[in-house]
């Protein structure tokens, strides 16, 4: 299903109040909210224990999850879809283009050492995806600013299926929610922020980026994206055309001035 329903009251926090009790309906326009939202820079420790802050991923898109460790279910396919969305976007953009974050939100068991096995048994290997560890604040505050709901109940936490994108600047772009999700729902935004904001002109770069956004599609056939040549086809078609109908006009200006 979309989402792991909530049963528990939340309490408000920062910005719009949580749901105390709701459907899927009430959780996706609370989640929605958040498009727009910078998120505060914080304090993490990744699974090597290392300090880090949010801030230090500014200047390229990220792709956010947060999970729990424990759960054998969700999470896991959440994960999975990633991973597999992720590889896609790879290949699609080139490597290095983005970072991907997987925060632990239960605070007491998702350790670094706990995130570290998780890496390990869930074959986490690409550069530049951190598995991150946080106290309840930091946790409870990025899950305000990401409009992320989660709430503990027995044996684990009901909590959204929910995949965040972040853009240069720290500001929520999209939301994917769902654990079986398809790659386009990911790749698409990504594309959109990798290559086609933050270009000023007509610079040569500017122009190749658009033309990758443009020319980068979907192959449901293969479920991989593709470079299209179609739209150039298409141009050349068109600029021939524009141009045997500008060549008319001017033949039939001069005729008349003749």
């Amino acid at each position: 299903m979309l989402l792991a329903l909530l049963l528990l009251a939340l309490p408000a926090r920062a910005h719009d109040a949580r749901p105390t009790l709701f459907n899927e309906a009430e959780a996706v326009a609370y989640s929605q909210q958040a498009i727009g939202r910078v998120v505060a820079d914080q304090s993490f420790v990744d699974a090597d224990r290392r300090t880090v802050r949010l801030s230090d991923f500014r200047g390229q898109p990220v792709v956010l999850t947060m999970i729990y460790t424990s759960c054998e279910d969700i999470c896991p396919l959440i994960v999975e879809h990633v991973a597999d969305a992720v590889a896609q976007a790879d290949k699609t953009l080139g490597p290095g283009r983005f970072t991907v974050l997987t925060v632990g939100f239960d605070s007491k068991a998702d350790t670094p050492s706990r995130m570290r096995d998780y890496r390990t048994a869930h074959r986490i290997d690409r550069p530049g995806w951190r598995l991150l560890s946080a106290d309840p604040p930091a946790v409870e505050r990025l899950a305000a600013d990401t409009g992320f709901l989660f709430a503990p109940r027995a044996g684990g936490f009901d909590h959204l299926a929910q995949t965040t994108m972040l853009d240069a600047d720290g500001r929520v772009y999209r939301q994917v929610y769902g654990s079986d999700f398809s790659a386009p729902a990911l790749v698409e935004p990504l594309k959109q922020l990798v290559l086609g904001t933050g270009d000023r002109g007509l610079t040569l770069t500017a122009l190749t980026n658009r033309v990758r956004l443009l020319c980068t599609i979907y192959d449901p056939a293969t479920g991989r994206h593709r470079f299209s040549y179609a739209i150039f086809v298409g141009l050349v078609i068109g600029a021939a055309s524009l141009g045997t109908v500008a060549a008319s006009i001017v033949q039939m200006w001069r005729t008349r001035r003749a």
